[in-house]
């Protein structure tokens, strides 16, 4: 049990180095329960029944940066319009809450906000279907901020193989390679979340630049596709990249894991899609865990994967992507953001020192963008923009 001194030496410490957390769902969210009416979800003000995110929690949680997700769902007939609703989501939040939300595009940008005090904002797009098998549509997001892109989401698309969708492509085609080059190019941060462990390691050999996993634990803790096997947290050091641990009880807790299936396959029988978050799917359930139960995942079941993954990977290569309002269930004790100081509490009594927690919390996630924003300099003086098509490269 974190005991009240842990807990104010955490927040002292996230006062100097705030988190940097690498997923967030709120526009989704946004989109799926408001259609994008801020003032319906104002989130200058506590917003606690109906998402786990606002500014109020960002601040008690000592959250510096934070990449917002542009999540579309796959199977959306028209993701990349869907994909520049959420990007403009983004932007009217930026626009409306300058005093706390900064936007960033660089870890200079990153490290300005911090002496600010503001929340540093950047983005992610979450599957590699936001862009159409175009890699000038690739392109386009970058300019409109875009910092990351996960190469799939929960289904494969025609270049990449997803963990949870059957293998199609053996990892990364030819023209799932030349995605990953140009998003180094560009300096586009190449996320390996949701991706089938082949495709961590093909992306791993294609890649010139670091790699980040935004929101993924431990394959070895919890036996979940999702998450990350060893052998490729033991390639982070070589590759520079960071590895930050989600807090999804189904990722983190294997008794979660079918419960998870039962809970989704109800979903489905409502006619519901299982990654729904809407009062309605959220009613539904409610209703099944009243008569089944669920398994509760805890701060210390975070910090076990955060125990083995410094083990494998080195303390240089971790940090955190909660997963807020992209997911039903949450674990105890870091039910919203605000929770964070409770994990960092758990670890220094676990005897993490406030140097480790550092690197967990800010240094590493900073210095990965920084990273890739450096080899992407030394590709644009080597060659330009690629036009490569998916035809072309895949036949």
């Amino acid at each position: 049990m974190t005991g009240p001194t842990s807990l104010a030496e955490a927040r002292a410490l996230l006062a100097d180095f705030p988190v940097v957390d690498g997923h967030n769902d709120l526009p989704w969210a946004l989109r799926n329960q408001v259609r994008y009416d801020l003032d319906a979800r104002d989130i200058a003000v506590h917003q606690n029944a109906h998402l786990h995110t606002d500014i109020p929690r960002l601040r008690e949680g000592g959250v510096g940066a934070q990449y917002w997700s542009v999540y579309v769902r796959s199977d959306l007939p028209d993701a990349v319009p869907a994909t520049l609703e959420q990007i403009d989501c983004v932007r009217q939040l930026l626009a409306r809450y300058p005093a706390d939300l900064a936007p960033a595009l660089t870890a200079a940008d990153m490290e300005k906000a911090r002496q600010d005090g503001r929340i540093a904002s950047l983005m992610g797009a979450e599957g590699g279907h936001s862009i159409a098998n175009s890699l000038g549509t690739l392109r386009g997001l970058y300019d409109l901020g875009v910092r990351y892109m996960t190469l799939t989401h929960n289904d494969n698309n025609d270049w990449a193989d997803s963990a949870t969708d059957e293998p199609n492509v053996g990892g990364l085609s030819a023209f799932g390679r030349e995605v990953v080059r140009e998003m180094n190019r560009l300096g586009m941060l190449v996320d390996l979340s949701h991706v089938a462990a082949t495709t961590m390691r093909a992306a791993l050999d294609a890649t010139e630049a670091p790699v980040v996993f935004s929101h993924s634990s431990s394959r070895a803790v919890c036996d979940h596709p999702r998450n990350i096997p060893d052998d490729v947290l033991e390639r982070l050091p070589g590759n520079g990249g960071v590895a930050m641990v989600t807090f999804v009880p189904k990722f983190v807790l294997q008794a979660a894991v079918d419960w998870t299936a039962a809970a989704d396959e109800n979903m489905r029988a409502h006619g519901l899609h299982h990654l729904e978050t809407t009062p309605e799917a959220m009613k539904v359930h409610r209703a099944f865990e009243e008569r089944n139960p669920r398994p509760v995942a805890t701060v210390s079941t975070v910090a076990d994967h955060l125990d083995h993954m410094r083990e494998v990977a080195g303390i240089d290569h971790l940090g955190i992507g909660g997963d807020y309002d992209g997911t039903a269930f949450t674990p105890d004790g870091l039910s919203d953001v605000s929770g964070y100081p409770n994990l960092i509490a758990e670890l220094l009594d676990r005897g993490w020192s406030r140097t480790d927690l550092a690197k967990l919390t800010w240094q590493n996630s900073v210095r990965v963008l920084g990273a890739a924003e450096d080899v992407a300099r030394e590709l644009q003086a080597t060659r330009g923009p690629s036009n490569a098509t998916i035809e072309q490269l895949d036949g």
